[in-house]
C-alpha cells in the first residue's frame, strides 16, 4: 500500500522572537515520521508559518504536541500583530498531499481538535472541509472579533467551540483559541505595491477576491449601504473565484501589500492572482513591484507560472525545469523583498534534499569517474539511456532556437511544442539511467538471497527470474523512448534551423546509439529468463525498433548529405 501523507501549515502568533519560534518548531521533529520543511516568520505581522510533512497519526501527534508547546511559550494576553488572530496556534490546517482522500484527512482533523480539546484544555472551531456547520466553513466568520473578542464570542450560544471548555476562562485568556481544518492546498500569497496606502491596497483586494465589496448608493466609499430583502449588504463580486484577500501596511518594508489565500489554485493560480493584480493597480495609477510568498509552493505552480509569461512573452515552453523557475521567481518578483531560494520554498525540493543521489544528479566529470570504477553498475544499460539523454537535447536546442528565430514568430508555437516533447523524452531516458542501474542491482540482491531450504531456494529463484525480467524490460523502455525521441530531430531536420543540422543530426546518432546499446543489454538479459513467451515477444519487439532507427539513421544521413 502507498504511504499516505498529510502536510500540517500551523500558524503561531508569534514572529519576532526567533529563539521561541525555533522551539516552539522544534517539538515537530521528536516526532518520527515527520519531516520539517519550513519556518517562515514575519515581524510586522508577528506571525510565524509552520510547514511539516508526514504519515497522518505521526502528523496529528507532531501538530498535538507544537500546539501545546506555543500555548506554553505565547501570552495571547500581550501579543499584538497586523494579521488577524485569536490564538497562540491560531489557526492548524491539515492538507491531504499523497494517497488520501479530504474525507479522510478531514477525520484526523476531528482526531486532532478533540485531542487538543481533552488533554489540553484548549478550546477552538473546525472550519472548510472540517467544519461542523455551513456557517462555520469560511475561516474568516470563524476568527471575527479576533483575540479581543473572545470573551464574546464564547458567551453567544451560536459560537459554543467545537472542542474544549466552553467557558471564558484564564486558559482561554493565555492562549486563546485554536481554528482546525482540513483543507485544499492554500497558498499565502502577497504581492508588493509602490504605495503606503492601506486604503489603496484594499481597493485592489476587493477588486480581485471573491467576496469583492460591499455594493453602496452614490459614492462606492461612504455612501449608504444596498441590502437584500433580508436586510444583508449586497456584495459586487471580485474577478476571482476561490481568492481571500485584504491590504495592509507592511513596516519591516515600507510598502503596502495585498494579502492574499489563494483557497484553490485548481481555479485561481498564483499567476493569475498577480497578472490581475497587476492591471488592477495600473487601472488605480499604483504599479506592482513583486510578490511574496509565505510557507511553500508546489513546484507545479512554479512551472505553471512559467509557462503563463512565456506564453506572454511568444517565447518556447520547451525549457529545463531550472530555466523554468528562474523564469517563474523574476516573472512575479519573488525575490523584491529579499531573495527566494527554490531548494528552500518548492515542496517537492525541500521533501528531496536529503534523499539519496541520483546518477542523473550527478556533474559530467563525477558520471564518468563513477563509470569508469570497478564497481559493476553504471554499466551499458546507464550509458545507452544517458546518450539517447543528450541526444534528444540536442533536438531540443533546435526546436527552441528556431522557436526564438527572428523573422519565425508566427512559427513559435510549432516549436515550442517540440520542444515540449523533446524535454518529456529528455526527462524519461534520465529517469531510465538511473532506473537501469536500480534494475541490475535488483539482480545482485536477489542472488544474495538466503537459499539453505527448499522454500528459500524457490523464493530466490522466483526473485532472481522476476528481477532479471524487470532488468531486461528497462533497456527495453530505453529502446522505445529513444526510437521515438528520433521525431524530434526529424522534425527539426526537416523544419528546424538549417545551421543546426549538424547538431540534430548529432542527435540521431546519439538516439540511434541508445537504441543499439540498449538492445545489446536486452539480449544479453534474456538469455537467462526461464520463461520463453516473454523472452520471445520481447526480442521480436527489441529487433523492430532496432532496423527502424537503422532506416532513421538512413534516412537523417541523406537529409544531411543533401543540404551540408
Amino acid at each position: 500500500m502507498k504511504k499516505q501523507l498529510i502536510e500540517c501549515v500551523p500558524n503561531i502568533s508569534e514572529g519576532k522572537d526567533l529563539a521561541k519560534i525555533q522551539e516552539i518548531a522544534n517539538v515537530v521533529k521528536t516526532v518520527e515520521g515527520v519531516k520539517l520543511l519550513d519556518i517562515d516568520p514575519g515581524k510586522a505581522t508577528n506571525r510565524t508559518v509552520i510547514t511539516f510533512v508526514g504519515e497522518p497519526n505521526s502528523v496529528v501527534e507532531a501538530a498535538f504536541r507544537l500546539i501545546k508547546k506555543a500555548s506554553e511559550l505565547i501570552d495571547m494576553s500581550k501579543q499584538k500583530g497586523e494579521h488577524p488572530r485569536f490564538g497562540a496556534t491560531d489557526v492548524c490546517p491539515l492538507v491531504p498531499i499523497a494517497n488520501i482522500t479530504m474525507e479522510e484527512t478531514t477525520k484526523f482533523a476531528r482526531i486532532l481538535g478533540d485531542k487538543v480539546g481533552k488533554e489540553l484544555g484548549i478550546s477552538g472551531y473546525y472550519y472548510e472541509n472540517a467544519a461542523t456547520s455551513s456557517t462555520r466553513k469560511n475561516l474568516a466568520t470563524v476568527r471575527a472579533g479576533e483575540y479581543e473578542g473572545l470573551k464574546d464570542k464564547f458567551a453567544n450560544p451560536n459560537w459554543k467551540p467545537d472542542f474544549g471548555p466552553t467557558e471564558f476562562n484564564d486558559k482561554v485568556v493565555k492562549s486563546g483559541v485554536t481554528a482546525i481544518s482540513a483543507r485544499d492546498f492554500l497558498i499565502a500569497y502577497n504581492i508588493n505595491l509602490n504605495s503606503t496606502s492601506t486604503r489603496r491596497a484594499n481597493a485592489i483586494a476587493f477588486d480581485i477576491r471573491e467576496a469583492g465589496r460591499i455594493k453602496r448608493e452614490g459614492n462606492p466609499i461612504t455612501g449608504k449601504k444596498v441590502l437584500d430583502k433580508n436586510g444583508e449588504p449586497i456584495r459586487i463580486p471580485g474577478k476571482l473565484k476561490a481568492v481571500k484577500g485584504i491590504g495592509w501596511y507592511i513596516e519591516e518594508y515600507g510598502i503596502a501589500q495585498i494579502s492574499y489565500n489563494l483557497t484553490n489554485i485548481s481555479i485561481t493560480s498564483m499567476h493569475q492572482a498577480f497578472y490581475e493584480t497587476s492591471l488592477a493597480a495600473t487601472e488605480r495609477g499604483l504599479r506592482v513591484t513583486g510578490s511574496e510568498l509565505v510557507g511553500l509552493v508546489p513546484l507545479k505552480a512554479m512551472l505553471d507560472a512559467a509557462d503563463f509569461f512565456l506564453k506572454k512573452q511568444q517565447r518556447s515552453l520547451g525549457i529545463s525545469e531550472a530555466e523554468k523557475i528562474k523564469i517563474a521567481i523574476k516573472s512575479l518578483g519573488l525575490d523584491d523583498l529579499k531573495p527566494f531560494n527554490p531548494e528552500e520554498r518548492i515542496i517537492e525540493y525541500v521533501m528531496n534534499k536529503d534523499a539519496e543521489k541520483k546518477l542523473a544528479d550527478l556533474t559530467i566529470k563525477d558520471f564518468a569517474e563513477e563509470t569508469a570504477a570497478e564497481s559493476i553498475a553504471p554499466g551499458g544499460g546507464s550509458i545507452s539511456a544517458y546518450v539517447g539523454t543528450l541526444g534528444v537535447a540536442l533536438g531540443t536546442m533546435v526546436a527552441n532556437l528556431s522557436a526564438h528565430k527572428p523573422g519565425w514568430d508566427e512559427k513559435w508555437e510549432f516549436y515550442s511544442e517540440w520542444a515540449q516533447k523533446g524535454q518529456q523524452y529528455k526527462n524519461d531516458l534520465l529517469y531510465l539511467v538511473d532506473e537501469d542501474t536500480n534494475a541490475f542491482n535488483k539482480i545482485i540482491e536477489a542472488f544474495r538471497m538466503p537459499k539453505s531450504n527448499d522454500e528459500e531456494l524457490n523464493k530466490r529463484k522466483e526473485a532472481i527470474e522476476n528481477a532479471t525480467k524487470y532488468a531486461t524490460e528497462v533497456p527495453f523502455k530505453v529502446m522505445q523512448t529513444a526510437y521515438k525521441s528520433i521525431e524530434v530531430m526529424m522534425t527539426m531536420l526537416k523544419q528546424g534551423m538549417q545551421s543546426s543540422l549538424s547538431d540534430t543530426g548529432v542527435g540521431v546518432l546519439c538516439a540511434k546509439t541508445a537504441v543499439t546499446g540498449a538492445y545489446f543489454n536486452v539480449r544479453i538479459n534474456a538469455k537467462d529468463i526461464k520463461d520463453r513467451t516473454f523472452v520471445e515477444k520481447i526480442s521480436k519487439e527489441a529487433k523492430v525498433i532496432f532496423d527502424k532507427t537503422l532506416e532513421l539513421e538512413n534516412e537523417m544521413m541523406q537529409i544531411i548529405d543533401a543540404n551540408i
